[in-house]
């Protein structure tokens, strides 16, 4: 369930890059559209939730990908998951999906949730643009996965998920970026679900990989590729799907259609004090450590896709 390969970063943290300083100009950028200029984006403030669909699709163009609509019917509206491809070149047909919701919790404009995971994705799809892999990868924003539709048919993922399970598509691997934008160096600001606060570490300065039994294989060689390229403190976990908070995204719905799917996070309520609140604005994002965990992702992504 705990023991991971690899051990996680504990040094100094070294200056960024001027790769990451990209990466973190850009983040901010999505941010600030998403949850500042937008703000809630729900089916109950439907426009807001158009916008977010519009400004996601006009990124993805921009960076030279064709958008692809998934369009289905949920609280009487038309609402949307939008997708790009990078297409493989040896194994094609075996599939990489890399995810994130774009919607928000109502009453909230969803910076780090999920504001900072759809920022993630677009990075993504500049990095990757143009870059062979021998695996696709398939960039997908989903629509609805917070409440009223979590766990429903009308969940963005679930409908996606479901839909590659009944056209037999392969997917080897997906990653659920959920709320990655907070991270704190005290002691005591990292809290878990009984009985976890025994063998993990109490400062919320880490990212974390969230699996299933049945997705551990997935889990390792996650966290092994990223400590072996990233200098940002890491931890995972491979246990039943049932305890709290480990199936609380969009990979859930890849686990009932039996595909491996990993969750990375920065563990949302049980670090974030804003989690679903008025107060998830895009101030309170750690931009700096956040774009060395997206730089960090991409390289472990191009890892799925090449091996």
């Amino acid at each position: 369930m705990i023991r991971m390969p690899g051990r996680s970063h504990s040094e100094p943290q070294p200056p960024p890059t001027q790769h990451e300083l990209e990466i973190l100009d850009r983040i901010r950028k999505h941010v600030q559209v998403l949850a500042g200029d937008i703000g809630e984006r729900t089916v109950f403030r439907f426009s807001a939730l158009e916008a977010s669909a519009q400004y996601i699709e006009e990124e993805f163009q921009a960076y030279g990908h064709n958008v692809l609509c998934q369009e289905f019917e949920a609280g009487g509206k038309v609402v949307k998951n939008l997708e790009v491809v990078v297409p493989g070149t040896t194994v094609p047909d075996e599939l990489v999906v890399v995810g994130a919701h774009y919607d928000s919790v109502y009453g909230s404009p969803g910076a780090n949730d999920n504001g900072s995971g759809v920022a993630a994705v677009l990075e993504f799809a500049r990095l990757l643009a143009g870059k062979p892999v021998a695996r696709t990868i398939r960039l997908v924003t989903f629509v609805n996965e917070e409440p009223p539709f979590f766990r429903t048919r009308y969940m963005g993922s679930r409908v996606y998920a479901r839909r590659s399970r009944k056209q037999g598509e392969k997917v080897t691997a997906m990653l659920s970026i959920e709320t990655i934008g907070c991270y704190l160096n005290h002691g005591g600001s990292q809290k878990y679900p009984f009985p976890f606060s025994f063998f993990y570490p109490d400062t919320g300065n880490f990212v974390g990989f969230v699996g299933n039994f049945a997705s551990r294989t997935l889990v390792h060689r996650c966290i092994a590729s990223f400590r072996g390229q990233t200098p940002f403190p890491s931890e995972g976990i491979a246990a039943p799907g049932w305890i709290t908070g480990l199936g609380w995204s969009d990979h859930w719905a890849f686990w009932q259609e039996g595909y491996p799917a990993v969750m990375i996070t920065d563990t949302a309520p049980f670090r974030y004090a804003h989690y679903h609140s008025a107060e998830d604005t895009p101030d309170k994002v750690n931009y700096a450590a956040t774009a060395r965990v997206v730089a960090g992702l991409h390289r472990m992504v191009i890892d799925l896709a090449s091996h």
